[in-house]
């Protein structure tokens, strides 16, 4: 007999958890197109030394010798985003586990689909840079903003199919994983041994607390990943990189099975019900405080801290720190001598690597993949939708941007041409993206195999 534990989860509760996380990712993607264009009318506007005396402002933290100064904007690139490569690695880490990620058989299209938008974009930058000091730049065109994507995606409703939808936040991940790698590989350039090794403590005693002690509460976990945050931040290597391995570390295994919890739930529920008086409330009955406390103790226990803390940082990461994240950056002077550099290599680079380079990459993958018969395409899409996709994965913004500011010198003129051309590339994929999947892309395809096998 199945035990109620091992029974899986019903598939309308699957898709409204995701269809959750996209209208959350839909919402946020919406908020961060409101501050990019607050950006660029501040940065534009007669207003404009304002917008760049506020990123610069000093501010300091610390206690006795232990003293962290940096300009608002490191304090927002270094210390804010690695919250959002937390939430990152946490993302990571679920897709692994439970996700689209978790089974050979859903891994490979958009594993593959994710390696040829990396791979590709990066090699026409390259191409178009080669000798030249923007060089450093072939990191910026690999990146896609999930949130811009998704935002975009969710104006045209019913009409993208859900698998579609799953398929780029996958791919979306595996990008993510990269430009992760590239950041903690390529963009580190000199490193503080010592502080390193306090990092690597930290984070092996949050394995010790996650697998040999099973601390399940957030609360250690959290601090420790404070003093991680901060040791990374010291030895060299981009601060956002403790974010996500971190995040590796946060406990995703519960404390209580379902049948337990049912069994809790229903002998709490059975005491509060009994404990019913008419005209006393819950404020003062005791019985029922009791009640709801068991039942608060049995839902902690039943739920992991890996999706307590994502749930709780969601709204944070969506509404705050990304947006503050664009408002920060994206505020770029529109004058005459930056448009007389405008067709720079750098430019040109990632312009056609976020643009051509994407959509190249990863349609080509997707196709290859089902041709050569290793994957079928996600349920009711064709390799339209997924030409659709490709386009999408083209809006690199937040992450792109990410990239720029560390591969190039603060207040270099390639910092800026860079972000030009990342928010012109992002424009022209999320607008031929929208394009192709509202009046190109099949409306209501047949079906998953009926539509792979004419593919």
């Amino acid at each position: 007999m199945t035990r109620p534990e091992d029974r899986p989860l019903p598939v309308h509760y699957v898709l409204h958890s995701f269809d959750k996380f996209f209208r959350m990712e839909a919402a946020g993607g919406i908020a961060l197109m409101a501050c990019t264009m607050a950006a660029l009318v501040w940065a534009n506007s007669p207003w404009a030394p304002s917008y760049e005396a506020l990123w610069q402002t000093r501010l300091t933290v610390g206690v006795g010798g232990w003293v962290l100064s940096k300009p608002v904007l490191l304090w927002i690139n270094d210390g804010l985003m690695a919250i959002f490569f937390f939430l990152v690695g946490l993302e990571i880490k679920r897709e692994l586990l439970v996700g689209g990620l978790s089974t050979p058989s859903r891994t490979i299209m958009p594993v593959a689909a994710a390696m040829g938008g990396m791979a590709v974009p990066a090699l026409i930058f390259f191409g178009l840079n080669a000798g030249h000091e923007s060089i450093a730049g072939w990191g910026i065109p690999m990146a896609t903003d999930i949130a811009f994507a998704l935002g975009i995606m969710s104006l045209l409703g019913s009409r993208v199919p859900v698998g579609l939808k799953i398929f780029l936040t996958a791919v979306a991940i595996v990008d993510d994983i990269g430009a992760i790698l590239v950041i903690a590989i390529f963009y580190t350039a000199s490193l503080n041994l010592t502080a390193l090794f306090v990092g690597l403590a930290g984070l092996a005693l949050m394995a010790v607390l996650n697998l040999r002690w099973r601390i399940r509460h957030s609360i250690p976990y959290l601090a420790l990943g404070v003093i991680v945050w901060f040791a990374f931040l010291l030895s060299g290597i981009h601060a956002t990189i403790a974010g996500v391995l971190a995040a590796m570390t946060i406990p995703a295994g519960t404390r209580m099975n379902c049948a337990t919890f049912v069994a809790e739930l229903r002998e709490a529920a059975e005491v509060f019900e009994m404990a019913i008086t008419p005209g006393k409330s819950v404020l003062t009955n005791k019985e029922q405080q009791m009640a709801l406390h068991a039942m608060e103790h049995a839902y902690e226990a039943a739920t992991t801290p890996l999706q307590n803390i994502e749930h709780g940082l969601h709204p944070w990461v969506s509404f705050f720190i990304m947006p503050v994240f664009a408002l920060a950056n994206a505020g770029v002077s529109l004058d005459a001598e930056v448009f007389r550099e405008l067709f720079s290599p750098v430019s040109i680079g990632v312009f056609v690597g976020l643009v051509v380079g994407k959509q190249v990459g990863v349609t080509g993958a997707c196709w290859l993949v089902n041709r050569l018969g290793l994957a079928a395409f996600p349920d009711r899409t064709t390799l339209v939708h997924l030409w659709g996709a490709a386009c999408l994965a083209g809006v690199g913004f937040t992450m792109s941007i990410f990239i720029g500011n560390l591969a190039f010198d603060e207040g270099s003129s390639l910092v800026a041409l860079a972000k030009i051309a990342i928010l012109f590339a992002s424009l022209v994929s999320g607008a031929l993206g929208f394009v192709v999947l509202k009046y190109v892309a099949p409306a209501s395809p047949a079906g998953g195999a009926e539509t792979n096998s004419q593919a």
